[in-house]
């Protein structure tokens, strides 16, 4: 008996070696150098501070300015408070003992990186506040709270520079950008699964992996394993869930670095096309991918090519053209007839793109709300805006919105698609005397085509900040993230958003 074993574990050796050794072969194999992941590897190893021009520079300030002023206001969330509770719990508990990372809006609580990063992230998209990219998709919320909470890690035993962490967010940024032109697919509104869950949680892993300094071969593991890690259906969006898809997107892409850092492997080939087994192909059923270009002066980020849509109120930015539209042709009726008289509408009529997710005739949640054409229209036409307080229970509830409710009547026009960069909102409103007014919106102020001034932007994160921070805090953010290429150690950052 004990020899027939000795003889199986020798036998199970030998084939564990001869396993090793095709490995090593594999590792050093022409197609794997030649390999898409192996370009997106050298690009987060090789990329430097001087590649950034000063525009990429420009935009990504004012990207990780707003999604720290969204992410301090959605600390006042009933969300951000679940999971903040459920955080703490874990870590008492044991779970996550290197509390050495800030909380946002909470003085003095510091928890693990990696729940720093999900509760921070969850802060960021709790209102859906955050910016938004095309192909669709929040790049900044699944890598700011992820490089924040690991700046402060790194800082025990070196200091992190604002342009090393400018360096890595664009990293991160690149990433999920480049992964989503490799399908066309991801340039339509999503059906199936909420995009930053997906590139967002490989972005997060590339700016962990640049900002810990992993070799080309860690960063092609630490890309693979959040591959396994990453994912959320569309159909929890519009509930309390949806908020957690950008939390576990900057957490578990924090989380694929570090296990990289400590050894963890993963599919050398996740990024590429391999017929007959599902890389990153999983998650579109037209992925296409391309190597992409060596680091260097002459490469071209694609943050430099298109900008980034900036929210004026938080909802699915699909709200803001028809918010925009509404305002319009309520505009026209006081215009004319020197006031807005809601019992005078017969009807609303709004020609939309074709979204399911975002046609919901009459909310009952403010997570619906966010997500409902019908109720940011109405809103807008009653009080001339969208704001937070629009999605409060007594402005939810009130007798005059629910009998615009009822009037809304939803049109898809063919030309009228469900993509950020092509769609437009058009309000038409019948009045009761047969008078007709229309209100369109090609481009609403904040869309990638018509960018926010810096006022503006300044206005819409002091007011977000200043529902936690002092007016003192709130500046020194603001100068900080402004001139944070003469930052010396950016895990200050972090600290002063408590």
């Amino acid at each position: 008996m004990f020899s027939s074993t000795l003889q199986n574990t020798k036998k199970l050796q030998q084939v564990c070696r001869q396993l090793h050794s095709a490995a090593l072969k594999v590792a050093v194999s022409p197609q794997y150098e030649e390999s898409v992941t192996n370009t997106f590897a050298s690009f987060i190893t090789d990329i430097r501070p001087e590649h950034l021009s000063d525009i990429v520079r420009h935009r990504s300030k004012r990207m990780i300015l707003d999604n720290i002023g969204v992410g301090l206001v959605g600390t006042t969330t009933h969300v951000f408070n679940i999971i903040l509770q459920y955080c703490q719990d874990l870590h008492s508990s044991g779970y996550g003992n290197t509390a050495v990372s800030s909380v946002y809006g909470r003085k003095d609580l510091m928890l693990s990186p990696t729940l720093a990063a999900y509760v921070n992230g969850v802060a960021v998209h709790s209102m859906d506040f955050d910016d938004t990219w095309h192909p669709a998709t929040h790049p900044s919320g699944a890598v700011v709270p992820s490089i924040l909470a690991l700046s402060q890690l790194l800082s025990k035993e070196k200091r992190i520079s604002g342009e090393d962490l400018l360096t890595a967010y664009n990293v991160g940024i690149e990433v999920q950008g480049r992964l989503m032109c490799f399908s066309k697919e991801a340039k339509n509104i999503p059906k199936k699964f909420h995009p930053p869950s997906v590139v967002g949680t490989m972005g997060s892993a590339a700016a962990a992996a640049k900002l810990l300094s992993l070799n080309k071969e860690q960063c092609t593991h630490a890309l693979a394993i959040a591959a396994s890690l990453a994912g959320a259906p569309m159909a929890n969006a519009a509930t309390l869930s949806k908020p957690l898809h950008i939390g576990n997107a900057t957490r578990l892409g924090l989380e694929a670095a570090l296990l990289a850092s400590r050894g963890m492997e993963a599919n050398a080939l996740i990024l590429d096309y391999v017929p007959g087994c599902a890389g990153f192909s999983a998650f579109y059923g037209d992925y296409h991918p391309k190597s992409l270009s060596p680091a260097g002066e002459d490469y071209e980020f694609l943050l430099e090519k298109q900008d980034i849509a900036f929210k004026s109120f938080p909802a699915h930015l699909g709200m803001h053209w028809i918010a925009d539209a509404s305002v319009s042709v309520r505009n026209r009726l006081i215009n004319h007839y020197g006031s807005f008289n809601p019992s005078a509408i017969q009807s609303i009529i709004l020609r939309v793109p074709v979204s399911k997710y975002i046609n919901r005739p009459y909310p009952e949640s403010e997570h619906e709300a966010r997500h409902s054409f019908q109720f940011n229209a109405c809103t807008a036409l009653l009080d001339g805006e969208v704001n937070i307080s629009s999605f409060n229970d007594d402005n939810m509830h009130r007798p005059d919105l629910h009998s615009l409710l009822k009037k809304v009547v939803l049109e898809h026009p063919e030309d009228n698609v469900a993509n950020f960069d092509k769609m437009y909102g058009e309000v038409v409103i019948v009045l009761k005397d047969g008078d007709v007014k229309i209100g369109r919106t090609d481009t609403f102020y904040g869309h990638w085509r018509n960018p926010l001034s810096r006022e503006s932007l300044l206005k819409k994160f002091r007011s977000n900040a200043l529902h936690v921070l002092e007016e003192g805090q709130v500046e020194d953010v603001i100068e900080m993230v402004e001139n944070m290429e003469s930052v010396s150690d950016v895990s200050q950052l972090p600290l002063s958003l408590q």
